[in-house]
């Protein structure tokens, strides 16, 4: 008797325990509704990527291109959109998914929402990221034009500091050089140095600034180089008398 009383306590030990666990795991589960009106756990978020759950192919409308992608029934449209930024070039959260008219959330789930094979999904762009685009669209096409503007004017001075440096050589070889030479060199710097102050950024106004006080510099030892004697010819050249145009035949 005392054996069979053992042996009934733990049965019922046994399946008090049983019972408890079970009333303890149901208390862990979530629910929810599906849109037919069933009730069903609710999944995981590793249980979206089931390799048991099959795949669909999704027909993702973008503007005026049709664009297939397989996704898995149970992914999110979260999901979805990071798949279709390597189709599109477009971030996740510069995406607007619409299906069956409303627009989706990333948490949504597709099979949940009645995605199923060869449903149609239209993908728009986000307002407010396409005006961010456009935005920095501008402002890079800002930036190319000055620094374009910038390689312009740099060669220009490029060029005219290695005409400042032939005129400094003449000079320092005891040449003289030709005064308007000097002075259209320096108006032209002048030129490019009023480029420079309409461009945002420049650095070669200061380049500009010592070339032109080094040319004011030359003028003056230029001025006092002396002037190369001119050689007059004195040398008188004769010609042959040429031969009369008229000339007078006498008759009696």
């Amino acid at each position: 008797m005392m054996k069979r009383r053992l042996r009934r306590g733990e049965a019922v030990e046994s399946v008090t325990t049983t019972s408890s666990s079970s009333s303890a795991a149901s208390e862990l589960v979530e629910w929810e509704m599906r849109p037919g009106g069933m009730l069903v756990q609710k999944r995981s978020e590793s249980s979206s990527g089931d390799l048991s759950t099959p795949n669909l192919r999704i027909r993702v409308m973008y503007g005026a291109v049709l664009v297939q992608i397989s996704a898995n029934a149970q992914s999110t449209f979260g999901e979805l959109k990071k798949l279709l930024t390597a189709e599109t070039g477009l971030q996740p959260a510069e995406q607007r998914l619409i299906f069956r008219g409303k627009e989706r959330e990333n948490g949504e789930y597709l099979d949940t929402c009645g995605v199923k094979d060869r449903s149609k999904v239209v993908l728009i762009d986000d307002p407010e990221s396409k005006e961010r685009r456009m935005v920095e669209m501008r402002r890079k096409a800002k930036l190319e034009t000055i620094q374009r503007l910038i390689d312009n004017v740099s060669t220009e001075i490029d060029r005219l500091v290695e005409q400042v440096d032939v005129i400094e050589k003449s000079i320092a070889n005891g040449k003289r050089v030709a005064e308007l030479q000097i002075t259209t060199l320096i108006e032209m710097l002048m030129q490019q140095a009023v480029k420079l102050d309409n461009i945002p950024a420049a650095v070669d106004g200061e380049r500009v600034q010592k070339c032109v006080e080094k040319l004011d510099v030359l003028k003056v030892l230029n001025a006092k180089q002396k002037v190369p004697p001119s050689v007059v010819i004195s040398t008188w050249e004769t010609f042959d008398p040429s031969p009369a145009a008229n000339q007078w035949e006498l008759f009696d």
